[in-house]
C-alpha cells in the first residue's frame, strides 16, 4: 500500500519562504505525477503543482514566479519551495500522487493518492 508522508509548513509572515516535502512510501517502481494541492477553509482543493516523471512542471496561476517544484524519481519524493507567501497562501496543503506503479501492481486509471495534509499559515 502507498503511503504519502508530509513535512514541513507551519507559521510565517507576509514575504517569507516554506519548504514542503513528501515521501511516497512502500514498494514504488514507479510514479506518474506527483505534486501538491491546497485547500483553504470554505473552499474546495485546488492545484498548486504537480510534476511528471520526466520533470515537466505544472503550476497554478497563483504561485507561478513563487513557487518550485521538485522531485526525486529514485527517492520517490517531491518537495515544494515557496517564496513571498501571501495571506491567500494560508491553506492545508497536501502531497498528491496518480500513477503509482507499486508492488501492488498498476494503478487502476484515475486512482489518486493523498497525504495527510500540513496546515501552511500566513500572517500579515
Amino acid at each position: 500500500q502507498v503511503q504519502l508522508v508530509e513535512s514541513g509548513g507551519g507559521l510565517v509572515q507576509v514575504g517569507g519562504s516554506l519548504r514542503l516535502s513528501c515521501a511516497a512510501s512502500g514498494t514504488i517502481f514507479s510514479i506518474n505525477h506527483m505534486g501538491w494541492y491546497r485547500q483553504a477553509p470554505g473552499k474546495q482543493r485546488d492545484l498548486v503543482a504537480t510534476m511528471s516523471w520526466g520533470g515537466t512542471p505544472n503550476y497554478a496561476d497563483s504561485v507561478k514566479g513563487r513557487f518550485t517544484i521538485a522531485r526525486d524519481n529514485a527517492k520517490n519524493t517531491v518537495d515544494l519551495q515557496m517564496d513571498g507567501l501571501q495571506p491567500d497562501d494560508t491553506a492545508v496543503y497536501y502531497c498528491y500522487a496518480r500513477g503509482v506503479h507499486s508492488g501492488w501492481g498498476h494503478d487502476p486509471p484515475g486512482t489518486d493518492h493523498w497525504g495527510q495534509g500540513t496546515q501552511v499559515t500566513v500572517s500579515s
